[in-house]
């Protein structure tokens, strides 16, 4: 069945749970702006809830750009993009991606904003959090690549240290501009206060390597990330010939911390035309892992802008994640 809505576009996503209840957050844009395109920049954070991840109840929107009310200009003036939800003691904390009207939406920040009830949210005063490090990452360059990524953030929770990390799409300084995307790696023991660290991943496969995930299957820590066709790398290409995917990708690591390495040059949920993107891997209630992405493409090049239904794997004897057809 799906989450589509009549009247908006819906693309990234992500869960918070809470008892039986799965709660998915979402970018949304309204239909009516005509140029798919254009959702980018009339987006907002819808959010639902449902106990199968099938059959979704809308709830109220969680998110907007902020309004500027004072002399400073909100890092989220323009746009509030991808991020993830986790809860630490009393709190849900929902980090996500800022931009400024001012600056066009070409740099990214990252804020958070904390709820009681995962329904009403209050961004936080010291906002933006995890500023980018220049000593790693790539600043604005428009002559290298279109834009200053640091987005999409997904936190997690170090069970032994207690410690959380962050995991965020950003490019590095020093390699070919075409090959310069990573998944950076941020610290903190409260949430708000962080370590930028290097990377996890090496350079030279893609431009960005965007909405990260990292989840832990048996043995393995499993790091997502989505990239379209047009951001392969020229290394990349010659390396595989012609088959320029666009999907979901994932790399795995015996730590959360890292390093992620690749376990196969195959998509984990890709194709030519771009019918899936953004995966992203939950267990369903039955404790069955699935993959849920957001339909882009269709064979037409008609965009959709739907959650699909999840789409059970299995995990093979050498840690290869397979996306069960049919």
């Amino acid at each position: 069945m799906g989450l589509r809505l009549d009247d908006k576009w819906v693309w990234d996503f992500w869960f918070a749970q809470e008892g039986s209840d799965y709660h998915i957050f979402y970018l949304q844009a309204d239909r009516s702006l005509g140029e798919e395109k254009l959702r980018h920049w009339h987006v907002s954070i819808g959010h639902a809830v449902s106990q199968d991840l099938r059959d979704w109840t809308i709830l109220p929107d969680a998110l907007f750009p902020s309004s500027q009310t004072g002399i400073a200009e909100p890092f989220d003036s323009y746009t509030t993009w991808t991020g993830s939800i986790i809860r630490h003691e009393s709190l849900w904390y929902m980090f996500y991606t800022g931009s400024r009207l001012s600056e066009k939406g070409l740099v990214q920040r990252i804020g958070v904003a904390t709820s009681q009830d995962l329904i009403r949210w209050e961004k936080h005063p010291a906002n933006p959090l995890i500023p980018l490090d220049p000593q790693w990452y790539e600043t604005l360059d428009l002559s290298a690549w279109h834009d200053n990524a640091w987005r999409d953030p997904y936190v997690v929770k170090e069970s032994v240290t207690g410690e959380f990390h962050a995991f965020i799409t950003a490019r590095v300084k020093d390699e070919s501009p075409d090959a310069r995307g990573v998944i950076a790696h941020a610290r903190s023991r409260d949430l708000l206060n962080w370590t930028v660290l290097p990377p996890v991943t090496q350079a030279g496969e893609f431009g960005h390597m965007e909405v990260p995930q990292v989840v832990h299957i048996g043995e393995k820590y499993y790091l997502l990330f989505c990239v379209g066709a047009g951001q392969y790398s020229n290394a990349r290409k010659q390396r595989i010939g012609d088959s320029l995917v666009t999907g979901t990708h994932y790399l795995a690591s015996e730590s959360l911390a890292g390093p992620y390495r690749y376990l196969t040059d195959q998509f984990l949920l890709g194709d030519k035309i771009g019918s899936h993107y953004a995966g992203k891997l939950i267990q369903q209630p039955d404790q069955q892992w699935v993959l849920m992405a957001w339909r882009a493409f269709t064979p037409e090049g008609h965009f959709l802008g739907e959650i699909g239904d999840p789409i059970p794997i299995t995990v093979s004897t050498d840690g290869i994640l397979i996306v069960q057809s049919g």
